[in-house]
């Protein structure tokens, strides 16, 4: 009897424990990407797997958590949308398909060489953004021709594809593409970004995720609730430090997050 309780004593606060470390990640790796425009999966995706929960389940679980920090990024950041309206419905309509093509497929794909592909173009993305010093400093209203349009769209497809398969930093991809497609700087960037990847594409690709095996419900609130206010603060943040300390916090952040599916995949190829 008294080791039954010890037992029940010890896995509670296991149990406490697990909780608090697993919100603390979700808070300050969703603060982080509110500033940078993406890369809440570097920490939080991989703690949820070593917590216990199967792949499958923590990238679903994972999708649902950055619905809520794209929700709290756009609430603080909502009039910085007005003027790209256009621009979110074509990044919905190209790039959900992708999203769901992507989700369909997971199961079936070897993952080592996404993780490889996603890897070696965020730390390119980094070493860019870092010897490019004007990049997303400065915004601009650039119109495209037919050429350049199509280009976007088909990348917005592709950057879908990855967010629906692997997660892990597809939203730095979308916000380098939205800075040099249409001259935007990071500020308004990482705004349509969190609309549009945190909100919608996130949340279709973990419904279609979920469907694979449920989703653990007291995990998943943890999450949810470190996700919302680690966005909102990460974009509170963002609009008090400006463009130059978002460019720092991007490129850091490229370049974590492509060192880290770098190794993840090099540890799966031996």
């Amino acid at each position: 009897m008294i080791y039954l309780l010890i037992t029940l004593v010890d896995s509670e606060y296991h149990s406490l424990f697990k909780s608090i470390a697993i919100f603390l990640i979700s808070f300050f790796s969703n603060t982080f990407s509110a500033i940078s425009g993406g890369g809440a999966g570097l920490l939080q995706l991989p703690a949820l797997i070593l917590s216990g929960v199967p792949y499958y389940q923590a990238l679903a679980s994972h999708k649902l958590a950055t619905v809520a920090l794209g929700i709290g990024g756009s609430l603080r950041n909502y009039k910085s949308l007005r003027n790209d309206i256009c621009v979110a419905w074509q990044i919905l309509i190209f790039g959900l398909p992708g999203v769901i093509y992507g989700t369909s497929i997971v199961e079936y794909i070897s993952e080592k060489y996404l993780y490889l592909f996603l890897g070696l173009i965020s730390i390119l993305l980094a070493f860019y953004s870092f010897f490019k010093s004007d990049l997303g400093l400065i915004s601009n209203d650039t119109k495209l021709n037919l050429i350049k349009k199509i280009r976007f769209l088909i990348f917005i497809f592709l950057i879908g594809f990855l967010n629906g398969s692997i997660s892990s930093g597809t939203g730095l991809l979308v916000t380098i593409l939205l800075i040099k497609t249409f001259d935007m700087d990071f500020l308004r960037a990482i705004s349509l970004t969190f609309f549009t990847v945190g909100i919608f594409w996130n949340f279709i690709g973990a419904i279609y995720l979920s469907k694979i095996g449920t989703v653990p419900p007291n995990i998943l609130i943890i999450l949810i609730v470190g996700s919302f206010t680690g966005g909102y603060l990460g974009a509170h943040l963002s609009k008090i430090k400006g463009n130059i300390i978002i460019k720092k916090f991007f490129t850091s952040v490229c370049l974590l997050v492509g060192i880290s599916l770098f190794v993840k995949s090099i540890r799966s190829f031996l």
